[in-house]
């Protein structure tokens, strides 16, 4: 008898398979039928395996996930405009829908939009889906859009995107279902930047949004601003697959070795964002799985260059050199990192300058460089926190650095929850840390603009503003990333901002959660994990 891997196998005999693995059989039971149907043993083992991933791949309804990042406070919202934390982001992906949004190939789709073209890439219609309603019953309209899209001009509103927002000069709707968006000049980027967490879409006139009232996967049962939040599946969701969760929790755990712990207990399904050193415990361990993402994400050590001592020349840049990015790759992030150049854009865009090389850790040239700006042998206060990622280990890799040549960097660790409202953007030397975008405008129009509204090193360029705008409105690809080059040139030499390395996301989870998957904004799937995830019975 002939083994008929090649050639007689078929999907039926496929699905045979996934049928016994389903009703119990083993796989000594599956392996003695394969035999009794002349099929061979290492056959018969390819096989078995790709049904096992085939039934491992297919969603199970039903179960409530637990899960928890990194932060919470008191500051969470459900203000999707508002938002700034991983937290919030992960919330927000759950209760609402933005009008387009990256899938995890990094290509754009429609989500709430049916279509969203131009013709010059100045004016663009908006084409909505029909039958999408909100929690509340009511139906998705053209004015929903214009509300949402107005409300990141509004100063009241505190938009984390309102630099971003600034370049639309008109939004009008048309009729129930169609919206015009008149930008004050053309950037062909505008599909991508409505795809970014911060333009979800919510119901028109909405001023309470402890409800979470959108139109996503789940309605929001519970909200408590530093403590939880639950979410039930939305049974009226537009979207033909909906979310295969009855409901999940999300919480904070800010200690990364108890967010592992509370994995490998039991407690939580998903700890987010765990820092390298945290993970060796889990590898191995039985029914923890680790998921690993690498994308933009980084975090940046930031020298206010209107404060002293960023504002003596030589200062910033002295401490770019005094960073050991092979050191700190190696050592306290176990290699899971890229190197990088000072500059924003990481090395799997299309924008990214491969030309500019990192600088190389040269102490004897800091210490030159720190006698120019007269710092030498002075207490410098460097505030850093378990918040952003890997900043303490960053922290004392630099401070023993410092002291090698007369630098004296008095390291002070301040406590996650308020880091991000009470020190960062506004203390002379501190971390910060930088979730992946999109697109180079999106992340120049945020970080480095002189209206920049996270603009951490407080850089001002006319130069670089006006270059912004050419690229934006620059439909020529190759025209387009010359200029970014460039951008990205002047960022890592005159920029405040170092930016040793892009760090690789480690998401620590129970085997049982399945169909979490890379993505290129960042790990929990760019923090819509919660609609595409299942739990094994």
């Amino acid at each position: 008898m002939t083994d008929k891997t090649i050639t007689n196998w078929t999907a039926a005999d496929d699905a045979m398979v996934e049928d016994a693995l389903r009703r119990g059989a083993s796989r000594r039971d599956l392996l003695r039928m394969f035999m009794l149907g002349g099929i061979g043993t290492i056959a018969g083992g390819s096989i078995l395996g790709r049904a096992t991933a085939a039934l491992a791949a297919t969603p199970v309804k039903g179960g409530h996930l637990r899960a928890a990042g990194w932060s919470s406070s008191t500051a969470d919202t459900l203000d999707p405009a508002a938002a700034s934390l991983a937290t919030d982001y992960v919330r927000c992906c759950a209760y609402y829908n933005r009008l387009t949004f990256l899938d995890e190939h990094g290509q754009l789709q429609m989500e709430l939009a049916e279509a969203v073209e131009s013709d010059d890439a100045k004016v663009w219609t908006v084409t909505l889906k029909s039958g999408v309603t909100f929690h509340d019953g009511k139906t998705l309209t053209a004015d929903d859009v214009v509300f949402s899209l107005q409300r990141h001009s509004d100063p009241a509103v505190g938009s984390k995107v309102a630099a971003l927002a600034k370049q639309i000069a008109e939004v009008k709707a048309e009729n129930p279902t169609t919206v015009r968006i008149t930008l004050t000049a053309p950037n062909a980027d505008l599909p991508t930047i409505l795809a970014m967490h911060h333009f979800m879409i919510v119901a028109a006139g909405t001023t309470d949004f402890s409800k979470g009232n959108g139109t996503g996967a789940f309605v929001s049962q519970e909200f408590q601003p530093g403590v939880r939040s639950v979410g039930v599946r939305n049974e009226n969701y537009f979207k033909p697959q909906k979310a295969h969760l009855d409901s999940f929790e999300y919480f904070g755990i800010s200690d990364h070795n108890a967010r592992v712990n509370a994995v490998m207990s039991g407690d939580i399904h998903l700890g987010a964002s765990v820092k390298p050193q945290y993970t060796r415990v889990a590898e191995g361990h039985a029914g923890v799985v680790l998921s690993k993402t690498t994308s933009g994400n980084y975090t940046n050590l930031n020298m206010r260059l209107d404060l002293s001592p960023g504002d003596k020349a030589g200062f910033a840049e002295g401490m770019k050199y005094l960073l050991d990015r092979e050191l700190i790759k190696r050592s306290a992030l176990r290699g899971l990192a890229e190197i990088g150049n000072d500059q924003p854009v990481a090395p799997i865009s299309a924008f990214y300058n491969a030309n500019l090389k990192p600088r190389e850790y040269d102490p004897e040239r800091a210490k030159s460089l720190f006698a120019k700006a007269g710092v030498l042998n002075q207490p410098i206060e460097v505030i850093t926190s378990d918040a952003a990622g890997s900043a303490n280990d960053m922290a004392m890799i630099l401070q023993q650095a410092g002291s090698e040549i007369g630098m004296n960097f008095d390291v002070q660790r301040v406590p996650s929850d308020g880091y991000w409202s009470n020190y960062w953007l506004k203390s002379p030397v501190h971390f910060g840390n930088i979730n992946p975008r999109p697109t180079p405008d999106i992340l120049f129009s945020l970080l480095y603009a002189s209206d920049a509204p996270w603009n951490e090193s407080q850089y001002k360029s006319e130069k670089f503003d006006s270059m912004l705008l050419e690229a934006r409105g620059e439909l020529d690809f190759d025209r387009r990333k010359e200029i970014y080059d460039e951008m990205q040139v002047m960022i890592s030499n005159e920029a405040g901002t170092a930016i040793p390395l892009f760090l690789s996301n480690v998401d620590v989870h129970s085997e049982k959660l399945r169909g979490l998957r890379p993505s290129p904004l960042g790990g929990q799937m760019g923090y819509a994990f919660a609609e595409y995830v299942w739990l094994d019975a």
